[in-house]
């Protein structure tokens, strides 16, 4: 792609290295063919192509976002299919990333808009506050038909309100601070990223990572002053806010790598693997964290790929067929496929892989919420997908994916860590396992 920037604009090193990943677009549109929004709409503003030469146009006139701009940039779900599929290897991350961010900052959002979006990241982010919350939600289900009527933002209320769990599990140890020792001869100690949402709607994920990892011989602490990975703010362009957060989340677990130390950083929910995976890249520029941050980079582990290489004993086998659908943050931008499916395969599953596997289901953060029409779309046509291979349970490794697709399954759905617990003699993660 041809750019047209200044030689005063290129001084700057981070607009520098933009301009590099925009040249290395060769225009192919291989990208349109694996992108959601654009495999649902068909409208070229609303593929990667698209947005790239929109995102090429801010950066070189240095002006602000527009009505025009901000929709195609809100309507990507940062899926990576694209980055899959490129064969010139474009970081659209990259550039996703900073038009966010641009977006934010320079962009006209009407005020409610602007509330919902940070209301968003302030609730979702804190366990405490999102558990609040889900009491505030229980309350207005009742009125989710006159809700959903309410002008210009009806339909992400109903949405909100649908997504939220109708009981919350109770609170326990797996919460943290704490340390679980090892079952089995000791063979390391691992840090488990407890999370925000996770750990509140679905705790049971967390509790079946800490018992595969202590049967294996692994100490596993949860870190104190760990909270929220800093995804979700990084992902709506809240630059200040994510890095504060992934800045948190750094110091809590590097207090573990100089005390007792750390083989490695366990984490069970793929959409905040990809982003602390990132933090390099994300605190480039801070000279204090940028170290750190490449320490706990380099540390991460999808629970999946810790897993993988171990072997097991299971006590248990069950005949029934899993189809497995791979959330984006791992199979597009952690680049991990086939490690959730081998595992389940290595302790006995039959999994059966599903059509259309590369595209997103719809969740994507809080993308289900902000962009209800697409996020439901999404949904039925993966929902759809996975019926064709007629399965009796589903696995993913994302709790966004797994809340998107169980609001309409009639298949039951459990995180793929959780079918391991079960084989290796742990809770099941529904009834009717065996």
């Amino acid at each position: 792609m041809q750019t047209h920037f200044s030689p005063a604009q290129l001084a700057d090193p981070h607009l520098a290295s933009l301009e590099k990943i925009l040249r290395s677009c060769v225009h192919c549109g291989f990208c349109t063919a694996t992108c959601p929004t654009y495999v649902l709409r068909g409208d070229e503003r609303d593929s990667p192509r698209g947005r790239i030469y929109l995102i090429k146009d801010m950066l070189e006139t240095g002006r602000a976002a527009g009505e025009d701009d901000v929709w195609p940039i809100d309507h990507c779900l940062s899926c990576n299919s694209c980055m899959t599929t490129c064969p010139s290897g474009v970081d659209y991350r990259r550039l996703i990333d900073h038009a966010r961010v641009h977006v934010e900052e320079t962009g006209k959002r009407p005020p409610v808009e602007r509330a919902l979006r940070g209301a968003l990241v302030a609730l979702v982010s804190s366990r405490r506050l999102f558990r609040l919350s889900m009491v505030g939600a229980r309350v207005a289900r009742p009125f989710r038909a006159a809700l959903k009527r309410v002008p210009g933002y009806g339909a992400r209320l109903e949405a909100m309100l649908r997504l939220a769990p109708t009981q919350l599990p109770p609170r326990d140890a797996t919460e943290g601070p704490g340390t679980f020792a090892a079952t089995a001869p000791k063979r390391g100690r691992v840090a488990l990223l407890v999370g925000c949402v996770q750990s509140v709607v679905r705790p049971q994920i967390n509790a079946a990572t800490i018992r595969v990892a202590n049967a294996l011989g692994y100490d596993v602490v949860l870190a104190k002053g760990e909270e929220c990975c800093g995804s979700l703010a990084h992902h709506m362009g809240h630059e200040a806010t994510g890095h504060a957060q992934a800045r948190r989340t750094i110091d809590a677990w590097m207090a573990e790598v100089e005390g007792a130390g750390l083989d490695a950083i366990v984490i069970s929910a793929s959409g905040c693997g990809a982003t602390i995976k990132d933090y390099a890249a994300m605190l480039a520029d801070d000279p204090v964290y940028a170290p750190k941050a490449q320490k706990i980079a380099a540390l991460a582990k999808d629970v999946n790929e810790f897993l993988l290489p171990h072997d097991f004993a299971p006590v248990r086998k069950s005949k029934k067929v899993i189809a497995y659908q791979s959330p984006c943050s791992l199979q597009h931008a952690q680049r991990l496929a086939d490690a959730p499916r081998n595992l389940l395969r290595k302790v006995g599953f039959a999994v059966r892989d599903i059509p259309e596997g590369h595209l997103c289901c719809g969740s994507a953060g809080v993308y289900n919420i902000l962009q209800p029409e697409t996020g439901d779309g999404l949904r039925m046509r993966k929902l759809a997908a996975i019926s064709k291979v007629k399965p009796d349970m589903i696995a993913t490794a994302n709790v966004g994916c797994l809340t998107q697709l169980a609001l309409e399954s009639k298949i039951p759905i459990a995180h793929a860590v959780e079918y391991v617990d079960w084989a290796c003699g742990g809770a099941a993660p529904f009834e009717g396992m065996g």
